[in-house]
């Protein structure tokens, strides 16, 4: 394994590592992080390598890093999709009761901005699609991806993104791929197409081989804004959905909890006001014994800073903080149980700007689950 300068945290007993250093390995900047736990205990870390730029857009591959220790150093870069020199992104893992790792991410024209495919200025073919690919040897190999499009994607939907972060298996064997999508605007284009964003999510009850559709959640009014969605299964046997909310007000975050494993929502997403953060992705995690909801994200309410697991003891109704990583710039996390004692948080993070790394902290169960710090 490649040492990458694992070391004690300064002020507790946390060990963190950089899998991935903007500028190294060819890729001008790494972003998306998204980490699952293999069957034999192996760390997969994926994110998005960007090529040419940080920008959202270009020549962008889906890549991985491996630690068979806890996180504490990683094997060598590897590509596990390539998109020509198009866009791979939005990586959604998930590993399997089989031990299978599926990877479900999304692919578009290298040229097709954000901006452009919100306004249908791009061509189908070249706007977001969806693709999944999958590992039997704990990531070390990957299967040739296949095209699921048709299954998940509506035809009026433009903008589409994958979580990013881990996908859900639930208690049942259910794969819930979070994800969210954009309506035409119902007049003309003014520019203001993002409020017309929606959430739903892709489900599997086989293992990756059929997907489909579950719940749609279009609100039209910009009350809510759902935007990058993740996923977390209570002991009840709900499924809470967390998502980034983009409208102006009120608050950057709301919520949904579905009865039937995301089939259908109870009620539509409603603004939650026990999470403050700036307009950011962010990752959910259940620990399941104990019982405690886990949420990472920035904690500055005004920028992309202050690196944060919070946790909840009712479900996700209120949320207390449970360990500040540090005060430094932050912005994408994703959570993962790397083992019985410990979770690991993995998260963009640099002295001057969150995407200079992508790093990863050792974090323990019982510092989670103790009184607030």
């Amino acid at each position: 394994m490649t040492d990458t300068g694992a070391r004690p945290e300064p002020y507790g007993p946390y060990e963190t590592s950089v899998p991935f250093r903007a500028g190294q390995g060819g890729y001008a900047s790494f972003r998306i992080p998204a980490v699952v736990t293999a069957y034999d205990g192996t760390l997969l870390a994926f994110c998005e390598g960007r090529v040419a730029s940080a920008s959202d857009s270009g020549d962008i591959d889906l890549v991985l890093r491996r630690s068979t220790d806890g996180g504490r150093t990683w094997g060598p870069l590897q590509v596990v999709v390539r998109n020509g020199r198009d866009l791979a992104g939005n990586p959604a893992p998930v590993a399997l009761a089989s031990g299978r790792v599926l990877l479900v991410h999304v692919r578009n024209a290298a040229a097709a901005t954000e901006d452009a495919i919100r306004r249908g200025r791009v061509a189908a073919a070249d706007g977001r699609r969806v693709w999944v690919t999958h590992s039997d040897d704990a990531g070390a190999t990957w299967a040739l991806a296949t095209e699921i499009t048709a299954r998940v994607k509506r035809a009026a939907w433009r903008w589409y993104a994958t979580t990013p972060g881990h996908a859900l298996l639930t208690r049942e064997g259910r794969v819930v791929v979070p994800a969210n999508h954009s309506l035409p605007p119902t007049g003309s284009d003014t520019g203001t197409e993002g409020k017309y964003n929606g959430g739903h999510c892709l489900l599997s009850d086989d293992d990756g081989a059929t997907w489909r559709i579950g719940y749609v959640d279009d609100n039209t009014d910009g009350y809510v804004n759902v935007n990058e969605t993740t996923a977390a299964q209570l002991p009840d046997g709900r499924v809470c959905f967390n998502t980034r909310n983009d409208s102006p007000s009120p608050g950057t975050r709301a919520d949904a909890h579905s009865l039937d494993g995301g089939d259908r929502l109870l009620k539509p997403f409603r603004p939650q006001a026990g999470l403050v953060t700036p307009v950011v992705q962010g990752s959910l995690l259940h620990l399941g014994d104990p019982d405690v909801l886990l949420y990472s994200g920035p904690a500055d309410p005004a920028a992309r800073a202050l690196m944060t697991v919070r946790r909840s003891l009712d479900g996700g109704t209120t949320w207390s903080t449970a360990h500040t990583v540090d005060g430094l710039p932050a912005a994408y996390s994703d959570l993962v149980r790397v083992d019985d004692a410990t979770v690991g948080l993995l998260y963009e993070t640099g002295d001057f700007s969150p995407y200079e790394t992508i790093t990863f902290r050792r974090v323990p169960v019982t510092a989670l689950t103790g009184p607030d710090r």
